[in-house]
């Protein structure tokens, strides 16, 4: 399972828009529809909101790749 790593700058991003970012998504209508298909876990669960906030501490799974969101130093 690929392990990638994603550093805030802010507080949060949205699901969607961090898949999007992240290359795991061809756009945000793309990102927005898998997480709608509920393909999308956060934290071992599966997420249905494409708003989702997602902040530093949380791992996003997709398409078996996991996506660590870390905290800027």
């Amino acid at each position: 399972m690929p392990q990638l790593e994603f550093t805030l700058t802010g507080e949060f991003i949205e699901l969607h828009n961090l898949l999007k970012l992240m290359g795991l998504a061809d756009s945000g209508g793309s990102a927005k529809a898998r997480v709608a298909m509920g393909d999308v876990k956060v934290d071992g669960k599966v997420e249905l909101r494409k708003t989702c906030k997602i902040r530093a501490g949380q791992t996003v799974l997709l398409d078996g790749s996991k996506i660590k969101v870390l905290k800027a130093v």
